[in-house]
Order: structure tokens, then sequence, then C-alpha cells
């Protein structure tokens, strides 16, 4: 009798956990299906006289990364493979990962991934409403989201990645403002319903933006307490995508600039759509 209760109770535990599983991973199409729904459907086409009274890195910048007459898609999916660190920099502890992404600065982004390294596997998504992992596809190991910290920090993220990814969604225009800050870096500062954030981007002469670098609001730290901190990254490997000359190789990660900088997040990319009806 006690092992037929355990039974069914271990199986009623499975179950319970894969319905879970699939409530994320419903969760995680909606939120995609809602952002992509965010692209402009007829938008604007790039026209170089939009960057006439920016500063000259970020006038070359946009020069680099659109095409004269490219439709100013704001919305992308990035299909992505590559190295997501556990560890730290003497330990990185790699797993081998693949992600499909939803970026639609300013309202918000989906990240979903599986990685795997060995036996050892780990799913699930980040978003700015919420990070979601889980072992081997049943054991909930991270549930964080819903609080002024996590929007803050995930803010930070996807303004970055929208000035390599999406740069049509960074041209000047209501809460995008840009200024120098050197011959070769402008910043970039966006603001959106009470959150700021500023990052740096460093061109090379003809534009191409070779690093992002910011102060993002995070609790990797030692004492797991929120507060700012250097990130960024480097890219390279450019190719075009409808108009769009963007990096297929990104490494990025927290310490940037610092002895302590770790590249948790070392991808190659695949693939870059601007889905539109």
């Amino acid at each position: 009798m006690l092992m037929a209760f355990l039974l069914t109770s271990s199986f009623l535990g499975a179950l319970t956990l894969l319905a879970w599983r699939c409530l994320d991973h419903r969760a995680d199409h909606d939120a995609m299906e809602r952002l992509v729904s965010m692209q402009p459907p007829r938008p604007a086409r790039f026209d170089p006289t939009m960057l006439d009274n920016l500063p000259d890195p970020a006038r070359r910048y946009f020069l680099y990364a659109i095409e004269p007459g490219t439709p100013l898609y704001t919305v992308a999916k990035i299909t992505m493979a590559g190295q997501f660190g556990m560890g730290n920099k003497a330990k990185p502890k790699y797993l081998d990962m693949r992600a499909l992404q939803t970026l639609a600065m300013p309202a918000g982004f989906v990240w979903k991934m599986r990685a795997r390294q060995g036996l050892m596997s780990l799913s699930g998504s980040d978003s700015d409403r919420w990070t979601r992992f889980w072992m081997m596809g049943l054991i909930p190991i991270a549930r964080m989201g819903g609080d002024p910290d996590h929007t803050r920090s995930a803010f930070g993220r996807y303004v970055a990645e929208a000035v390599f990814w999406t740069p049509a969604a960074v041209l000047p225009g209501p809460g995008v403002e840009w200024k120098s800050v050197g011959k070769d870096c402008a910043r970039l500062t966006v603001s959106y319903q009470g959150l700021s954030q500023s990052v740096d981007v460093t061109v090379a002469p003809d534009g191409q933006p070779i690093k992002v670098c910011f102060e993002r609001w995070s609790n990797a730290n030692a004492e797991k307490r929120h507060r700012l901190q250097p990130f960024g990254g480097y890219l390279s490997e450019f190719r075009k995508f409808a108009g769009f000359r963007l990096p297929t190789h990104v490494e990025a990660g927290n310490g940037f600039g610092t002895e302590q900088y770790f590249p948790f997040f070392v991808v190659n990319v695949t693939d870059i759509d601007f889905p539109h009806g």
C-alpha cells in the first residue's frame, strides 16, 4: 500500500511539474507574439537626413548599420547558438546553448534557450517580465521577476542589445537621445515608462560598432545585492539582414573593462528576421 502511494504521489508530482513547464512555454510564446505585433506595419524608410543633428560617432554608426531606403523595422527575431557560462572567470562552466530571441525595444524582449553539457541540461527563458530556468526540463531552479530590480536590470540588457540587433529602434526620437563622449564613442540614452538607461557605443572609423558598455543594475556580485556594475561586450562578424548590417558574433558579461570581466554570454547568430505582415 505504501509503495503504491509513493508511486502515485511521484507520478502526480511529475505530472504537475510537466503542466507547470507547459504553462511557461505558453507564456513564452504569447509574450513573443505580443512583441511581434508591435512591428510597424508600414515603417518609414531610412534616409541619412534623419541623422543631421547627431554627433559624428552616432551618425557613422547608423550609416554603417542601415542602408538608405531600408524599411525601419524595430522588432527582430534572432536565432543564435553558442556558450552560456554558469560559473565565473576562473571556472566558466560553459554549457553549449541554442536560443531564439524576440527583441522589441523599448517594450521588451523574450530570450528562450536550451543548453547542455554532458548529462546536465538547462532550459527556460529570460524576459523583461521574468527569469525562469529549469534543470533537466522538469526541475525549476530559478524563478524571478515582477519586481523593480528585475525590470531595471532587464531594461539595461535589451536597450544595449537593440544597439546591435535593431538599430532602427534607437534612431533619435521621443525617449531616445544621443550625445558624443569622444571621437569614436557616442552615448545612447533611452527613457521609457520611468526607466532610463545609457549605453556607450564605440565605433571604428567606418562606423562599425566594436563594443558596447554600460552600468547595469545587477546583483551578480559576492553580496548578491543589486547595484550599478559595469557590463558590456564585443561585436564582430557583421552580415547584412534585410538592409541592416549587424553583428553575428557577440561576447558579453559582467565586469566589462575590469580584471573581473567574465564573458558568460558568447554567441554566434545564425539568422535575424524582421517579422511583418
